[in-house]
């Protein structure tokens, strides 16, 4: 499911479904009506002739925020699509933001380099991709990343952005750069902020950090979101009049308010179901919030990388995860956010043991009978986009019946990684790959 660990509640890979049988005969006619609606693509990689991306750029249409899943964080393709697809939006579709599914600070920091050359970006990925976040630190992100500096070298009029949506781990930056604000603009306020911060501001390595934030007693981990919250409601009063500079305080306040969602989001009760549950559901809500604030601050077209159990409409286990952050895009942003899903047929990918102990590679043979991945495979494509809306009535049909699915998050085996779903009632469009490698992560 998600790209995040036992924190944020997620429930990842192996399945304990039994395989249905009942696939072979009955789906034979859907994947003629598949073939004609599907558009064959090139490659995975960046690069070269764009010509095969623009069947994705029809179906993408006036959409303001585009999602693009992944049914296994850990595999080179799909990061490699999308980066690949992010160029072509951006060259030929007048998108600006890429956001990642990864903490707000860290969205910050590579945004300071892809804009203004700050830092060294694999340093910053190394330091902020971990533990929670470790299967971004990959090659295949740094690159994107190197690209987007590259291009914003050639346009520096016209910048492209880098943002990240996520709350689970706050970095010093936003806490400097909150209390810098203030202590310019109300010095003698500051000491208040101080206090209100106690103990939150990051002082040890990333991962380390989110480990002991968890390993705190939930009573402490309360009061620390009731200090963020107070200290939100500070900033807010100090809201600037007339000729003072509103943009950097919405910016300064939109930092605050993340160092408070992440207050909050450690905040839940994890030994409770009910709770748990409840908090995946606030995450994705406020993933989608940070977004939506992205794009009212900035005005850009997103194209918003995340796993596709966040970005599609409907949720693998409605009983972990009630409501996906593509559901609540699609209440805020109607038609104008698409959804596109990626799936695979068989290879490898980055996943850890079901105790979070060690990364491995993990290699998986063809899809099962019955499952939706069976049939999207017999397609002739090795390759292919297919716009979910406008395929023909055959194919529509097949695509409303929900049928096991392949997911994979962070960990591997786990409880399950086959959940029953229907593309068409997540996705509006659908990337499938016959194969797919395992990601090249960084040191």
């Amino acid at each position: 499911m998600s790209c995040l660990r036992p924190w944020t509640f997620v429930v990842l890979a192996v399945s304990l479904l039994v395989p249905t049988p009942a696939a072979t005969a009955a789906e034979d006619p859907v994947v003629p009506a598949l073939e004609r609606a599907a558009s064959p693509l090139r490659t995975a990689e960046p690069g070269g002739d764009v010509g095969d991306l623009r069947p994705v750029g029809r179906a993408v249409g006036d959409a303001v925020v585009v999602g693009m899943g992944e049914a296994a964080h850990g595999s080179h393709e799909f990061l490699a699509v999308k980066d690949r697809v992010f160029r072509y939006l951006v060259e030929s579709r007048g998108f600006r933001t890429f956001a990642l599914e990864t903490a707000w600070s860290t969205g910050v920091r590579l945004d300071d380099y892809v804009v203004h050359g700050k830092g060294d970006p694999e340093r910053i990925m190394r330091e902020d991709f971990q533990y929670t976040y470790v299967l971004n630190n990959t090659a295949e992100n740094l690159a994107l990343v190197r690209w987007m500096r590259a291009y914003n070298r050639r346009h520096p009029q016209d910048p492209v952005r880098f943002m990240g949506d996520d709350w689970g781990y706050t970095g010093p930056e936003l806490y400097d750069r909150v209390t810098a604000y203030v202590g310019r603009v109300r010095p003698d306020l500051a000491p208040r902020f101080e206090e209100l911060y106690r103990g939150l501001r990051p002082t040890v390595p990333s991962g380390e950090y989110q480990k002991a934030y968890l390993a705190r007693p939930l009573a402490e981990r309360q009061d620390m979101a009731s200090r963020t919250g107070r200290a939100l409601d500070l900033l807010e009063s100090l809201a600037p009049r007339g000729a003072v500079a509103p943009r950097e305080f919405a910016e300064v306040s939109r930092h605050a308010t993340v160092i408070d969602q992440t207050a909050t989001g450690y905040g839940f009760d994890f030994a409770d179901p009910r709770q748990v549950a409840e908090a995946m559901r606030w995450r994705d809500e406020v993933m989608a919030d940070n977004v939506v604030w992205w794009r009212e601050h900035t005005g850009h077209r997103i194209l918003l990388a995340g796993h596709n159990n966040h970005i599609g409409y409907e949720p693998e286990d409605p009983k972990v995860l009630p409501r996906t952050q593509g559901a609540f895009l699609r209440d805020r942003l109607g038609s104008r956010y698409a959804s596109v899903g990626l799936t695979f047929g068989q290879g490898s990918f980055r996943a850890t043991d079901p105790e979070e102990v060690h990364m491995l590679t993990h290699t998986v043979g063809p899809p099962r009978t019955g499952s939706n991945e069976h049939t999207l495979d017999r397609v002739r494509y090795d390759r292919y986009v297919l716009d979910l809306r406008t395929a023909p009535g055959a194919a529509r049909s097949w695509l409303a019946v929900a049928r096991p699915t392949r997911s994979v998050g962070t960990a591997y085996p786990e409880e399950r990684n086959w959940f029953d779903l229907a593309l068409g009632r997540c996705f509006d469009v659908l990337i499938h790959q016959d194969r797919v490698r395992d990601v090249d992560l960084l040191s």
